[in-house]
């Protein structure tokens, strides 16, 4: 089964939408949940921010994550889950394959926004992204309109 599943999250309620499958493998499995957040690397300074603000402003947005993942995983142990966050910088399917392969994942379990068209091609799919370049099994969910977390 799967020992360690790898759930990215942004803060979203979409995509937490993948939690009660992840929270089902594992435990049939008795794996563990690593939560991720990937914090996007913003370059304040080129956009002519003052550098203390700039570091000023991402600590806060690192802290806000930190605490964000805090609050899932005790929801996970309530729920008698074992565990864990992980907090990164930088691109964000970047990050999820890198972290993936580095701490080998058996899984990597996350839940698609369902953009199309023009808002894919603008903004990418972070989950086509990281079922491309995976090296282990993907499960993708795509929340239903009417989802409640």
């Amino acid at each position: 089964m799967y020992r360690k599943i790898l759930v990215p999250l942004d803060g979203s309620e979409l995509a937490e939408a993948i939690l009660p499958q992840a929270r089902m493998l594992a435990q049939c499995g008795g794996g563990e949940i690593v939560l991720l957040r990937v914090v996007s690397t913003i370059g304040l300074e080129s956009l002519g921010v003052d550098a203390a603000l700039a570091r000023s402003a991402m600590e806060m947005v690192r802290a806000e994550a930190q605490q964000y993942l805090d609050r899932m995983a005790q929801y996970l142990k309530l729920k008698g889950v074992k565990a864990s966050t992980a907090l990164r910088e930088g691109i964000v399917a970047d990050m999820i394959l890198d972290y993936a392969e580095a701490n080998l994942v058996d899984l990597i379990a996350m839940s698609t926004h369902g953009r199309s068209g023009l808002g894919r091609w603008l903004i990418g799919s972070v989950a086509d992204r990281v079922v491309r370049g995976a090296k282990v099994p993907v499960l993708l969910v795509r929340p239903r309109p009417d989802h409640q977390p």
